[in-house]
């Protein structure tokens, strides 16, 4: 990455304040500020909800923004937004595991190198494969 791609936007900036229950999740609350620090009232409050989901795999992270005009609104419509984060991650799962089960590799898409007898050496020239 070239360094020069790190530079800050000073007109996105905001501030972050996080609360949490302890027990759910976190919202986090994303202020607009000037370059100075004031407030910035052209742009509006964004809340993030953030939890976690157990998975066979582990816990997995969830963020998803919530639609709200307040805190309390955001504290209210926190269950509906983690619920709708959860089932458009299931069907992203799910879609990656078709993905998956339905890729076959031709013999002209295996790297070079691979003997599917085990033996050294690749593919023949031209991709071909060559019963022994």
């Amino acid at each position: 990455m070239n360094p020069a791609d790190l530079k800050m936007d000073a007109a996105s900036l905001y501030r972050e304040e996080v609360y949490t229950d302890r027990k759910i999740g976190t919202i986090r609350v994303m202020t607009p500020v000037t370059a100075l620090g004031g407030p910035d009232s052209s742009r509006p409050v964004v809340y993030i909800g953030e939890t976690q989901l157990l998975t066979s795999g582990g816990l997995l992270p969830l963020a998803f923004q919530i639609e709200a005009a307040t805190l309390a609104e955001a504290v209210e419509k926190f269950a509906a937004g983690a619920s709708e984060a959860v089932e458009r991650t299931r069907r992203e799962i799910e879609r990656l595991h078709r993905e998956a089960s339905s890729s076959i590799i031709t013999p002209d898409r295996i790297p070079g190198g691979f003997d599917p007898m085990g033996g050294p050496g690749g593919m023949p020239p031209g991709g071909k494969i060559r019963l022994r």
